[in-house]
């Protein structure tokens, strides 16, 4: 039915602006939730007083490849999962009170790498694809043209100032996003001795010896991550996890088990491998190791089929706090999700959205256990993915699913909708990768890569695509799916964090967090 206007829209525009509006506005208008809500939110921001300026604690998450449709559709898909509609849903850090637009280009691309863009938030400096910790003017994988171009970061200033220090990934801990925090390196690769070929003798060290013999203050207090393998050498003497099927489980060709050289460096600390060596950690460790896989950590859907166990993201996040807190002069802590970055490579919608789902929950867990009052807690990303949310699915419709759209009176259909070749489609698909394979019930996006490329079309009538081992449709083919190069968001709370407005270049994220510590002036 069509509602006959009682004023017209500059007489309503008049009565907006003036104190009787509230009698003037229907009350079908006034008294409807979504008006009142959006009415609660604009009076709360008008009555917020601006947060402190300085921060004594700050923390930064990056989800890998989380993008702004990874954040739509796992936020639907996290409201599904709780038995609701899953559209109204908020991931914790999305109802934080200060947000911006952030532009992720390196230096050299359009579309970026990890490696350059983390280096621009943890050093304030934009700098090439594949180069870690380096200013632009250098050449990648040539370690000699690196010498004197490197770029202190934040984890820097923060030891240098006494503050403890922790990094924590899903991915490996020599990754180019957590390696950004404490390496210089011409090419991120380079994760040890084994990788750099001639470039080893010339003056510069793999990713992780640098981690290990970390030159600034007392050394990285909290390490928890991936990649055992960087650290040990290549004999099966070394292993950590008994027994390897391919033998030894280190890569290092040089015979040093970096393992022990942190201990030997640390005494005090602990080494863990397992989740019964993390869970064992004492109430007053103030130095920790925690290598949990020889690779990647597994997916957040995978964890379970780990024979050692791995701890979660949230876990190891209110871990990590629980150790840092103990400095009293505060903390920088550097959370990473990697494997949501992996999961869309794979063309995994799935492990994509579950993993930022476990994102969501770590970020919480880092708000439970922190004040506002004087800690900055900054989430964002480092880039996005060619990832898709299409199709005109009708409200509810789960996310994972294939669509199915209203009728023309506004009513949801009952059937799956065909596209115009007269298959059905998923609300979600990739512009390029791999494309399609349906893997049972498989929870290890990884598996993909075992599989023949099969893009184009498929009949999906009989598929489950709401199953763990279902991977997306894409387009073109690519030998993985790639990043995409529009705008991230980066949200915030905490002192300093109304300094995040409007459209930033990355390299602003490193100067937001540095205002809040007062390190860089």
């Amino acid at each position: 039915m069509r509602l006959t206007p009682t004023l017209s829209a500059a007489g309503l525009s008049l009565a907006l602006c003036g104190t009787a509006h509230a009698q003037l506005i229907p009350a079908h208008q006034s008294g409807d939730t979504w008006f009142t809500d959006a009415e609660s939110v604009v009076e709360a921001k008008a009555s917020a007083e601006l947060p402190k300026e300085k921060a004594k604690n700050v923390i930064l998450f990056v989800g890998d490849g989380m993008g702004i449709s990874t954040l739509t559709a796992a936020r639907i898909l996290e409201g599904q999962l709780d038995g609701a509609d899953g559209e109204e849903n908020f991931l914790s850090f999305e109802s934080f009170p200060y947000s911006a637009q952030v532009k992720t280009y390196n230096t050299n691309q359009q579309t970026p790498d990890s490696a350059g863009t983390m280096t621009a938030m943890i050093s304030g400096v934009k700098t090439k694809a594949g180069v870690i910790g380096l200013a632009e003017d250098i050449t990648r994988q040539d370690c000699e043209s690196s010498l004197g171009f490197e770029l202190p970061t934040l984890l820097d200033y923060a030891e240098l100032s006494g503050l403890s220090t922790g990094v924590i990934s899903t991915a490996r801990i020599t990754h180019a996003t957590p390696a950004a925090t404490y390496t210089k390196s011409a090419e991120r690769n380079w994760e040890d001795i084994s990788d750099m070929g001639d470039q080893a003798d010339k003056g510069c060290k793999d990713i992780a010896d640098q981690l290990v013999n970390y030159p600034h203050g007392d050394g990285i207090d909290v390490v928890f991550g991936g990649g055992r393998r960087h650290f040990l050498p290549n004999n099966a003497e070394a292993n950590i996890e008994k027994p390897v099927e391919s033998g030894a489980e280190g890569d290092r060709t040089d015979d040093r088990n970096l393992i022990e050289e942190w201990q030997a460096l640390h005494p005090e600390g602990e080494v863990v491998h397992s989740t019964a060596d993390f869970n064992a950690i004492g109430s007053t460790t103030t130095k920790v190791l925690g290598l949990f896989n020889e690779s990647h950590m597994l997916y957040e859907a995978d964890r379970s089929n780990d024979i050692l166990g791995e701890p979660s993201l949230s876990e190891m996040t209110a871990k990590a706090i629980e150790v840092l807190s103990q400095n009293d002069q505060g903390y920088l802590l550097v959370v990473e999700s990697g494997r949501i970055d992996h999961g869309h490579h794979a063309g995994s919608a799935y492990n994509a959205l579950t993993d930022t789902v476990e994102l969501s929950k770590a970020v919480q867990a880092a708000v439970d256990a922190t004040s506002s009052d004087d800690t900055l807690i900054v989430v964002t990303a480092d880039h996005s993915h060619v990832f898709t949310i299409a199709g005109y699915p009708t409200r509810g419709n789960p996310i994972l699913g294939k669509v199915i759209e209203n009728n023309s009176d506004g009513s949801p259909k009952t059937e799956i909708q065909p596209a115009a070749d007269g298959n059905p489609y998923t609300t979600l698909g990739y512009t390029n990768g791999l494309g399609f394979a349906d893997i049972a019930s498989e929870t290890d996006a990884d598996a993909r890569y075992g599989l023949a490329s099969d893009t184009g079309r498929k009949d999906l009538s009989s598929i489950d695509t709401e199953g763990t081992g279902y991977h997306q449709e894409a387009l073109v083919p690519t030998s993985a799916e790639t990043h995409a190069g529009e705008d991230i968001s980066v949200h915030a709370m905490g002192p300093s964090s109304h300094l995040f407005q409007g459209v930033i270049e990355q390299s602003v994220v490193f100067h937001v967090m540095s205002n809040a510590l007062f390190l860089a002036e």
